[in-house]
C-alpha cells in the first residue's frame, strides 16, 4: 500500500478562502513526503464557478521547490485545451526542476463541452486533436526537429526523465482502453473493470501485459476523535464536490459520474456511502490493513474549499495515531514541520 494525497484547489463561496487553500496545498505536500507518502496527484478543469485548478503545472512547480522526492502525478491534464508544443516545453522544465522520475502524466481527452468552447475546440474533432497532441509530446521530447501543423518545431532542452514524464491515458469508456493499447500507453480509468477490458485489448497488440491495477481508495478520507462534529463541517463540501461532479457529467449524455462522485441527494446520504471515510483513528486503520498491496490509501485534504486547519488536524492525528501501526508504509524520512 502506498499514501497519496489529490488536490484540485475547488473554492465554492462558503468555502475557505483561495489564497489560503494553495498555500496549504503546498505545504501539505511537503509534509506529507516527510511522512512517507509517495505522489500527489494534481487535477485539471477550465472555466469553472468554483475555482477548480486551470493550471496544475504551476502548482507543481510550486510543490517541486518545496519537496525533493514525492512524486508528481498531473491526474489529469486536459490535453485539448493546451497547445501540445508550449505544453511539452512547460513540462520539460518542470520535469528539470522537480529531478528525473517524479513527474507523471495522465492525459484525458476531456468530456465538458463548455471547455472545449473556451479554448476554440471543436468537441467533435478532439479524439483528432487529442492523439495529436500526444504525438506531438513524444517527438518533441526526442530534443530532435520535428513538424507539426505543418510548422517546423524544435523543443530544447531535453527532460532529465530519459524519453520525458511517464504518460497514462485517462478514461471513463472502452474507446480510452483500446487507445491507450492501440498507441502504447499505460491506461488509467476511473473503474478497474475498464482497466482489465485494457489488459484485453493490449494482447491485441502483442503488448507486453500492463502492471496491475492502481485503486485509489476512499474517495474522501478525514481522520478525527470527534466524527458527529466534523461530519457537519464536512459534509456541505462533499455535497458541492459530489453533485458539481455529478452535474458535470450528466452534461454528455451516456457517460458515468467521474469516479466515486454520483451525487447525493442530502447529507445523510453521505453516511451510507462505504468510499466516504470520516472516520476515528482506530476505524481508520482497521480500514487501511484491508487494502492491497496495489492500492493507494489517498488523502484529498482540501475537498471542496474545506478550512486548511480542519485537514491539518486530520492530516496530523493520521500521522500520530495511524501511520506508526501500518507496517508496510515506510518511515518518516524527514523532519518537516508544518509551517
Amino acid at each position: 500500500m502506498r499514501l497519496g494525497l489529490r488536490y484540485d484547489m475547488r473554492a465554492p463561496g462558503f468555502g475557505a478562502p483561495i489564497g489560503p487553500l494553495y498555500a496549504a496545498a503546498v505545504e501539505q505536500t511537503a509534509w506529507a513526503e516527510s511522512h512517507g507518502f509517495e505522489v500527489v496527484h494534481l487535477a485539471e478543469h477550465h472555466g469553472a464557478e468554483d475555482g477548480y485548478c486551470p493550471s496544475p503545472l504551476v502548482l507543481a512547480g510550486a510543490i517541486a521547490g518545496r519537496t525533493s522526492r514525492i512524486r508528481i502525478d498531473l491526474s489529469a491534464i486536459v490535453l485539448p485545451m493546451h497547445d501540445a508544443v508550449r505544453l511539452a516545453e512547460d513540462l520539460v522544465i518542470l520535469d528539470i526542476i522537480a529531478g528525473p522520475g517524479r513527474l507523471s502524466i495522465v492525459a484525458a481527452i476531456g468530456y465538458r463541452h463548455r471547455e472545449f468552447e473556451m479554448f476554440g475546440v471543436e468537441f467533435t474533432e478532439r479524439a483528432a486533436v487529442y492523439e495529436e497532441a500526444l504525438e506531438a509530446l513524444r517527438s518533441a521530447w526526442s530534443g530532435e526537429a520535428f513538424t507539426y501543423r505543418g510548422r517546423p518545431v524544435r523543443v530544447t532542452p531535453t527532460p532529465v526523465t530519459p524519453g520525458g514524464p511517464p504518460i497514462h491515458l485517462g478514461g471513463n469508456a472502452k474507446p480510452s482502453a483500446r487507445r491507450a493499447a492501440r498507441l502504447g500507453y499505460g491506461y488509467q480509468p476511473v473503474t478497474p473493470e475498464l482497466y482489465d477490458f485494457f489488459v484485453e485489448e493490449c494482447t491485441k497488440y502483442d503488448r507486453r501485459t500492463p502492471g496491475p491495477f492502481r485503486r485509489h481508495r476512499p474517495g474522501f478520507l478525514h481522520v478525527t476523535n470527534d466524527v458527529e462534529r466534523d461530519f457537519e463541517l464536512i459534509a456541505p463540501h462533499i455535497l458541492h464536490q459530489s453533485n458539481t461532479y455529478a452535474q458535470w457529467a450528466a452534461e454528455r449524455p451516456g457517460t458515468a459520474p467521474n469516479g466515486p462522485w454520483s451525487g447525493y441527494e442530502n447529507a445523510e446520504a453521505i453516511r451510507k456511502d462505504p468510499a466516504m471515510w470520516i472516520v476515528t483513528p482506530e476505524e481508520c486503520l482497521k480500514r487501511a490493513r484491508e487494502l492491497g498491496p496495489d492500492e493507494e490509501l489517498q488523502f484529498h485534504p482540501l475537498l471542496g474549499g474545506l478550512d486548511p486547519d480542519l485537514a491539518w488536524s486530520s492530516l496530523e492525528l493520521f500521522a500520530s495515531d495511524v501511520l506508526p501501526h501500518l507496517d508496510d508504509v515506510r518511515p518518516v524520512l524527514a523532519d518537516i514541520p508544518r509551517a
